[in-house]
């Protein structure tokens, strides 16, 4: 069975239509004669794309709250909050390779029209909640770096549209050059603040061990729930199952499963750098803000300035504001790819990068002007929670069917999932929803 290639299985409703991002579809070779190390460098990337969903402001915005007020104790909710993520990524990966379709392909080939309009308008509403998160990221990273005015920063990134065009025509691995070395430029700079801050390494690792005082002090049941609203985000789950095909891996099983390997291989390990991104910026908030006795600080301008005093150097806000920035940027080319997967899947529509990408980034330019105009820094905080409930929304609109999908065999053949994973799956995939609807239940109760 091994040495035969993977053809079309049953399962589907039709057939599948000609992949999205078709511009590098299969444009990475991967050569069978190359050893493993070769390999596994060949399919180093595409989850550090993803990665970069798990450290937009968003998650900027919960891990300071959470250190700020309960100082080491919610990094356990990171730790669990980022293994549910790995094994989803991992999901998306498998489906990826096992049925040459991404998310988005494998709901239209599956359900009726009405369902896949339906789940099309969810996903679209999730980018969009994604992109206002990442311009607000962006213009708040370019005010504390340069100054430049939180309204004329939101305009600035409509701008990034030409810098992404410029990129994919070099080729996707330059894409991913870049978001790796930005990445690499935000752990730097977290790695400087940690050791001026010089937190209790004790406590931290005391904090990765879960309590029962998460669950029974309501203020961090509510901030344990935020960061994990915050973690696990829709448009990640149909980034990846199209990115992983950029890779020529070929059509055999025993390709499928090694590309299938090597792919689960590069996620764990972004994921986990993606960890101990989001753990620094908590970790930083306990040692700065809780211990000063500074218990509610959520904004990230807020941050910044009180970073200076409490560390004793001049540079820590500047690092900070670097590290946002850069992470905004990531965050900009990584929801461009997402939306184009998402359209072209559902859709098989073929619209222009240039085109969507400024279209959404209006869409999305428009609430971020208001909330900067009207309300300050403390109005673009509110939108910033604000998309996190909306990501909250969407996600078991994505997480269910990727789940179905990859259960069954009929759809994914000798790639199909094993019985442990899909009960683990199935189990994380209920515990988010939970969460995330007591969050929304909250935060219904709590606004006034």
């Amino acid at each position: 069975m091994d040495a035969q290639p993977i053809r079309f299985l049953r399962g589907w409703r039709r057939q599948r239509g000609e992949p999205s991002l078709s511009e590098v579809h299969r444009s990475i070779p991967v050569s069978a004669t190359d050893s493993s190390w070769r390999k596994a460098a060949v399919f180093v990337g595409p989850g550090y794309l993803v990665a970069v969903g798990y450290m937009d402001p968003g998650n900027w915005a919960t891990s300071l709250a959470g250190g700020s007020k309960f100082g080491y104790s919610l990094l356990a909710v990171a730790l669990v909050s980022n293994f549910m993520a790995v094994v989803l990524q991992a999901l998306s990966a498998r489906l990826a390779i096992g049925c040459d379709r991404d998310l988005a392909q494998a709901c239209r080939d599956a359900y009726p029209k009405p369902v896949v309009i339906g789940l099309w308008l969810m996903a679209e509403v999730a980018i969009i909640a994604t992109d206002i998160a990442e311009v607000i990221g962006t213009a708040i990273g370019l005010n504390l770096v340069f100054a430049i005015p939180l309204e004329i920063g939101i305009f600035i990134t409509a701008l990034d549209v030409f810098l992404i065009l410029y990129i994919q025509r070099l080729g996707f691995r330059w894409i991913e050059a870049l978001i790796i070395t930005l990445l690499l430029v935000t752990a730097i700079c977290f790695s400087i603040q940690i050791v001026l801050a010089d937190p209790d390494w004790g406590a931290v690792l005391k904090g990765f061990v879960p309590t029962t005082q998460i669950v029974t002090n309501p203020d961090m049941l509510y901030l344990a729930l935020s960061i994990l609203g915050a973690t696990v985000m829709p448009h990640n789950l149909y980034l990846h199952s199209g990115i992983i095909q950029t890779r020529a891996y070929g059509n055999l099983v025993t390709e499928k499963r090694e590309a299938l390997f090597f792919a689960t291989l590069d996620s764990v390990l972004a994921l986990t750098f993606a960890l101990v991104v989001n753990a620094s910026i908590l970790i930083l908030a306990a040692a700065t803000f809780n211990k000063t006795g500074l218990l509610d600080v959520a904004e990230l301008g807020e941050a910044h300035r009180l970073l200076a005093p409490l560390l004793g150097l001049a540079i820590a806000p500047t690092l900070f504001g670097i590290a946002l920035l850069c992470c905004g940027i990531n965050s900009t080319v990584t929801a461009t790819l997402a939306g184009q997967i998402v359209m072209e899947g559902f859709l098989e529509i073929k619209v222009t990068p240039w085109l969507r990408r400024l279209i959404s980034r209006a869409i999305a330019i428009i609430p971020a002007t208001i909330a900067a105009i009207w309300f300050g820094e403390s109005g673009t905080a509110r939108l910033l929670i604000l998309t996190q409930v909306v990501l909250s929304l969407q996600l078991s609109f994505a997480v269910f069917p990727l789940v179905m999908f990859t259960a069954d065999k009929a759809k994914m053949g000798e790639l199909v999932a094993p019985r442990w994973l899909v009960a683990l799956a199935k189990l994380i995939a209920v515990v988010i929803v939970a969460f995330n609807v007591k969050l929304l239940i909250d935060l219904a109760i709590t606004t006034p």
